[in-house]
């Protein structure tokens, strides 16, 4: 869901606050940040239903975060709450040459595991070599969906010109030479990635029905079967974990790392944001930052 050079600003919409990062000029931290809050019902994050119910308060809140620290820019990453986009990994012998060609393999391939009509979606997708052939990973989202993001940001007077969902904007901030899991929560999910190499092995989003409540103790139980399955498929143990989207209020890290046995860092580093306007939590800004960074 891309098009045209990597703008120097990203923006996260989620169900409660807009985020907003410009990249400095040599592309290693963010040198402003700001947040904004939303009304609780303004954004109601779905994978099949409208998303915006109050355009207008979205679109204001787009335009007084982001003009804070944009400039003259006006192209922008924006970036989609997780559980409006459904990612999924494939694995194929080959692909078409041709990315028309490759892209109807690929929807006959998600048709039965969607719960929307695959012709009515956005596919976007990035292949990588594998011992089998070809993996991909495809952040598909129905256009509805995607549209109705995409006129918010349009409508607040920027350009939309790549558009992702926030655990795969998030794992641009992770370095992933060894071994690595990325756990990222919010409200409605916990996203789990484990990456090898600077390649994802593991992808997997779960429901979170505990919100951001959820103690470290629960959030391993929920990590630790996809750490098995990752040993037991690649015989590999992880190295390091990174965390982003819990604000440690109640040492929910700690007891994380407690619970699995490993050092556990935030995915976002303090060092890494430069001038903030507003309140910004550090903890939810991981997809800002790793789609700028990335």
């Amino acid at each position: 869901m891309s098009s045209g050079a990597k703008p120097k600003l990203a923006c996260e919409i989620s169900a409660d606050r807009v985020l907003a990062g410009r990249v400095a000029d040599r592309g290693h931290n963010i040198e402003m940040c700001a947040a904004g809050e939303l009304k609780p019902g303004t954004v109601v994050p779905d994978l099949t239903e409208t998303n915006l119910k109050e355009p207008e308060a979205i679109r204001a809140a787009i335009r007084e975060t982001l003009g804070s620290l944009s400039g003259r820019s006006r192209d922008v990453i924006a970036i989609l709450p997780d559980v409006a986009v459904r990612v999924v990994l494939l694995d194929f012998e080959t692909l078409p040459s041709k990315r028309a060609d490759a892209e109807g393999v690929i929807r006959f391939r998600l048709k039965k595991s969607l719960p929307f009509d695959v012709d009515k979606a956005k596919i976007s997708y990035q292949t990588e070599t594998s011992a089998t052939g070809v993996r991909l990973i495809a952040a598909v989202a129905l256009n509805s969906v995607v549209e109705d993001y995409e006129a918010a940001f349009r409508d607040a007077g920027y350009t939309p010109g790549v558009v992702m969902p926030s655990m795969l904007a998030a794992l641009g901030a992770a370095d992933a030479s060894r071994p690595t899991l990325v756990v990222k929560v919010d409200a409605r999910t916990i996203s789990i990635a484990i990456l090898d190499k600077q390649q994802l092995l593991l992808f997997r989003t779960l429901e979170n029905t505990r919100g951001l409540t959820v103690s470290g103790e629960q959030l391993a139980d929920e990590v630790y079967p996809s750490i098995v399955f990752f040993q037991d498929t690649y015989h590999l143990n992880i190295e390091k974990i990174f965390v982003a989207g819990l604000s440690d209020t109640d040492g929910a890290l700690a007891a994380f790392q407690s619970q699995v046995g490993m050092e556990v860092h935030e995915l976002v580093a303090a060092s890494q944001l430069g001038t903030t306007y507003g309140s910004v939590p550090r903890f939810r800004m991981a997809g800002v930052v790793g789609a700028l960074i990335s």
